[in-house]
């Protein structure tokens, strides 16, 4: 069954760092585009960055730009959100989701498989 599973949120300070970590079964990062999303209290979800399938060129949100990172690790098929400065903005649950289209890039038509997400508290 395809899994997505998220780790690594948590409460940290404003101007902090936190790596979140996403895990697949029956999902390779490496053929499918991929990418983090969070839906803070009370907001809709949106995407935070994406990273495209085998050349992994990547986008970001404005808001997120020059503060995260996205990188997969293709040998243990791991997918990562490096986040560094954290804001009290930053606050919400991390999603990781994965499309189904073998090759596809970023942006994306749209993500198929999610994750059930992990909580990021950005507070004092």
């Amino acid at each position: 069954q395809l899994q997505l599973v998220e780790s690594g949120g948590g409460l940290v300070q404003p101007g902090g760092s936190l790596r979140l970590s996403c895990e697949a079964s029956m999902f390779t990062f490496y053929y499918y585009a991929s990418g983090w999303f969070r839906q803070a209290p009370g907001k809709e979800r949106e995407e935070v960055s994406c990273i495209s399938s085998s050349d992994g060129v990547t986008n970001y949100a404005d808001s997120v730009k020059d503060r995260f990172i996205i990188y997969r690790d293709n040998a243990k098929n791991i997918l990562y959100l490096q986040m560094n400065d954290l804001k009290f903005e930053d606050t919400g649950v991390y999603y990781c989701a994965g499309d189904r289209v073998e090759g596809s890039t970023c942006p994306t038509a749209g993500m198929n498989y999610w994750g059930k997400g992990t909580l990021v508290t950005v507070s004092p």
